[in-house]
């Protein structure tokens, strides 16, 4: 039996979470056309360089052009917004990202650390003329500044305006599952960039259209939750998001980027505290809601991956591509 979903079933039922879209369209000839963006998933509203939280990550397949996941994996702490883009617009999302963070925070790299940017990318170079790097950084400050806890928009917007999956029209999706065990009650989210996927290989409906001659593909997969975890139990659940999209057909191919990143907002951490010892609570390993965890992870990514097909709409592209959207 699934578990419940949450009210929205979106990634903001996390209380605190905040997502943000920015979304480029333009035909400009008969050969090119912009069709790309930005998003921005926040933790919390407070400065997240002064209130870092807990953060762990799984690189299912690296064929990804990820930045600040190395730190991550060092540290397992989150000190950044998360941001959502195309493959050659990683440099300029994080530039912009940067700027935000600096304007928000006078001490970083002056009388405190620097401070590390968390970008992830999938390439849509299919739909939109990648070539073109028509994201600049201002798109990346918009989406952190117009962020919103309300009901993420889904489909082919922000970040996956350009995106392909499964043949059809992809992008952004998401979706969150409640876990209850002896009285305990918490909120898992998950949001999905889906870029990955031959028609064939869909589990979920049978979709006939022809193939596309797109590459491998990838998915970026943001999962929030509320449980009092710490980085290694989060990247336990990063690990089950290859369940997630298992079930709905992937392959994990060689060219296909797939990686996930997963936070806890329970415990944040004050940057600038005196005291050199951090008390934490978390849940126990044993625990069933560990599995209840591990679930809710798997259920909430298969269906973001789904959700992301379903509110997309068909999109014509660069040299007339048209991509259709998924009969669902």
């Amino acid at each position: 039996m699934g578990l419940q979903k949450g009210k929205e079933n979106c990634i903001t039922d996390v209380d605190g979470v905040k997502v943000g879209h920015v979304t480029l369209y333009e035909e400009i000839d008969d050969v090119d056309t912009i069709c790309t963006g930005v998003t921005a998933i926040l933790p919390h509203a407070d400065n997240l360089f002064r209130k870092k939280i807990y953060a762990g990550s799984a690189v299912i397949n690296g064929f990804g052009k990820t930045a600040g996941l190395v730190q991550l994996e060092e540290l397992g702490i989150l000190e950044s917004p998360i941001m959502l883009t195309n493959t050659f617009s990683v440099g300029a999302v994080m530039q912009g990202t940067l700027q935000y963070m600096l304007e928000q925070t006078e001490e970083i790299g002056d009388t405190t650390s620097t401070i590390n940017l968390l970008i992830g990318e999938c390439n849509d170079g299919y739909l939109n003329s990648i070539r073109l790097q028509a994201v600049k950084p201002e798109h990346a400050i918009e989406a952190i500044r117009t962020a919103t806890t309300s009901p993420v928009k889904e489909g082919a917007i922000g970040a996956g305006k350009g995106m392909v999956c499964f043949g059809h029209k992809g992008g952004i999706g998401t979706a969150s599952r409640m876990v209850e065990v002896e009285g305990h009650h918490y909120t898992v989210g998950c949001l999905v960039l889906s870029n990955f996927g031959k028609k064939e290989q869909a589990l979920f409906a049978n979709l006939n259209l022809k193939n596309l001659d797109t590459p491998d593909g990838s998915i970026m997969m943001i999962i929030a939750t509320d449980a009092p975890l710490y980085d290694r139990q989060l990247k336990r659940l990063a690990k089950r998001s290859a369940v997630g999209i298992g079930r709905t057909g992937s392959n994990i191919d060689n060219g296909s980027g797939d990686i996930a990143i997963a936070f806890s907002t329970a415990n944040t951490f004050d940057h600038h505290a005196a005291e050199p010892i951090e008390s934490i609570k978390f849940i126990r390993d044993d625990h069933p809601m560990m599995n209840q965890l591990f679930q809710a992870v798997i259920e909430a990514t298969e269906e973001a991956v789904i959700r992301s097909l379903k509110f997309s709409e068909t999109t014509k592209g660069r040299k007339g591509r048209i991509v259709e959207k998924a009969p669902l």
